[in-house]
């Protein structure tokens, strides 16, 4: 696995334990966005630096469809 897809990747146990602040719902790993999405709260939870950001302020709502 190169540098930049070890940083990419998100710990499967650490998406085990993850839990939405807002719906306490399952979060689902969009490698892509470098999100962690909620469904059920219509939030994406962005990924900086490998470190997920679960502050609901710094959520982009699923109805953003920006890029």
């Amino acid at each position: 696995m190169s540098e930049t897809a070890a940083v990419r990747a998100v710990d499967p146990k650490l998406l085990e334990i993850l839990v939405c602040p807002l719906s306490k719902g399952p979060l689902r790993y969009d490698a892509d966005r470098q999100e962690l999405v909620s469904d059920k709260a219509g939030l994406a939870y962005p990924i900086r630096d490998g470190i997920p950001i679960m502050l609901i302020d710094e959520a982009r709502s699923l109805d953003d469809f920006a890029g």
